[in-house]
């Protein structure tokens, strides 16, 4: 263990439970479980009474959707935990573990959303949250459709809710509204001003189905495309596809997979993400592990996790 010589607090344990030490003396930032970023009002006003209890003035919002009580002082730690927990309110985590899962409003009330990812993230939260990686941090995120607003390619294991358009011609009206809905070029109006699909150029996002008056357009298929190996940072990674049309009841088991492949690869290679792994053993190794209990949605090819030039130090400054 490592202690504060200051203060005599185990600094590593404090960060594994959610608390962060902070520039001041004795002080500490704790961050908040919140997962989804779903928080009723009831909870919230219950969270703001406990921080005034122990003088927190300001809560920072995370980008993680968390929320982070700051400026508190480790000896008010034992009597905070305990009046959140009373709550409902419990405290995040930190270090080598699967953190708290983000995700947009999915199809709870998001006009645009495919999947419900509330509920995923939910789930997630309570079967995985703070599942010890043994090597980094895993971080993973829900959007609800193809616009991405939970950056699925920024995240360890990204989800995004994807579904694929088919065409009951006799329903079809030739009004256009799919192909004018379409951006991708994926549907055009024919000669016969039937729609005319062209599945390389389509992207998935159902924007097709939601325009049709008539339902002639529904989703074949409907389900989760996942990238995985995504990280922000001093040296950021795009995740990359390893499968389409996960259903939402098998997220768990396959954020499970990928851990297991996590542990078994990094082992012995310290503090590594996934992405990482996956561009030094190539995308085949993860694949393959994959194929094992997803064959259907795991695709026959992947490229690695992509590295994204910042440019940092390739100019002079001048």
């Amino acid at each position: 263990m490592k202690e504060n010589a200051k203060s005599g607090v185990d600094l590593d344990n404090l960060k594994t439970g959610g608390f962060i030490k902070e520039r001041g003396k004795d002080l500490f930032t704790v961050r908040l479980r919140v997962p989804g970023g779903k928080l009723d009002v009831v909870r919230m006003r219950k969270i703001a009474e406990v921080a005034e209890k122990y003088g927190v003035e300001s809560v920072h919002l995370s980008v993680r959707q968390s929320l982070e009580l700051t400026h508190v002082n480790y000896r008010n730690f034992d009597g905070l935990v305990r009046d959140l927990e009373a709550q409902g309110q419990k405290v995040a985590s930190c270090g080598a573990r699967v953190r708290v899962p983000t995700a947009c409003g999915g199809c709870a009330y998001n006009p645009n959303g495919l999947m419900d990812t509330q509920a995923s993230a939910q789930e997630v939260d309570q079967i995985l949250f703070g599942t010890a990686t043994g090597h980094h941090k895993l971080k993973i995120s829900f959007s609800g459709c193809p616009i991405d607003c939970f950056k699925s390619y920024m995240n360890d294991v990204g989800f995004q809710g994807v579904a694929y358009p088919a065409l009951d011609l006799p329903a079809c009206i030739s009004c256009g509204l799919c192909a004018k809905s379409c951006h991708e070029g994926a549907i055009v109006m024919g000669e016969d001003n039937k729609p005319v699909f062209n599945a390389d150029k389509c992207i998935y996002c159902g924007d097709c189905i939601k325009a049709c008056p008539t339902e002639a357009w529904t989703a074949e298929k409907k389900g989760y495309l996942v990238r995985i190996g995504g990280k922000g940072g001093h040296n950021p990674i795009l995740g990359t596809v390893f499968a389409l049309f996960l259903p939402s009841e098998r997220v768990v088991e396959f954020i499970d997979e990928v851990l297991s492949w996590y542990k078994a690869i990094g082992a012995g290679q310290g503090r590594t993400r996934v992405g990482t792994l996956i561009m030094e053993q190539g995308a085949d190794s993860l694949l393959e592990h994959l194929r094992g209990k997803f064959a259907d949605f795991v695709p026959q090819s992947a490229i690695p996790p992509q590295v994204l030039n910042t440019q940092v130090g390739k100019y002079a400054v001048r």
